[in-house]
């Protein structure tokens, strides 16, 4: 289903990838699409351990942004378990490997969030909205983060 071999093996890595064919497996691609409300063709879902939707991705992306996004769906699923740490980690790797990418924007926002949520020291808050102001600063997310300032 993919071909770069940067993709398969952090899809390996990171995943256990199921895959629903719109043809081959209308009746499953009916069932799956109508549950998780899948819309489009090609949707990935980052799904956690009990079957809630973490992350969405929907339409090709070049391997760079799909990783990207890949990575942006773990650090949501390490958040919503509330592993602040691991979260940070994850949202932290889509901000220093795919800078260039729609997803480190609001990697970087996150990031702020999950040590905020880890520290409860409203400094990081301050730290993020701080390189918003050198990075991203036309996005939605350094508004956001702009309150913290």
């Amino acid at each position: 289903m993919y071909t770069d071999p940067a993709v398969i093996q952090f899809i390996d890595d990171h995943f256990v990838p199921v895959r629903v064919h719109v043809h081959d497996q209308a009746d499953e691609f009916k069932r799956l699409g109508a549950k998780y409300n899948a819309q489009w063709t090609p949707t990935v879902l980052v799904i956690d351990s009990q079957g809630e939707e973490r992350h969405r991705i929907e339409g090709f992306l070049p391997a760079a942004a799909f990783l990207a996004q890949l990575a942006l769906g773990l650090g949501h699923s390490a958040f919503a378990r509330s592993d602040f740490a691991e979260a940070e980690r994850w949202f932290r790797q889509v901000v220093e490997r795919y800078p260039d990418t729609d997803a480190a924007p609001e990697a970087l926002y996150w990031a702020g969030v999950a040590r905020y949520k880890a520290t409860g020291d409203a400094a990081s808050l301050h730290e993020t909205a701080q390189q918003f102001q050198q990075r991203y600063q036309s996005t939605s997310w350094a508004t956001k983060a702009s309150v913290w300032n």
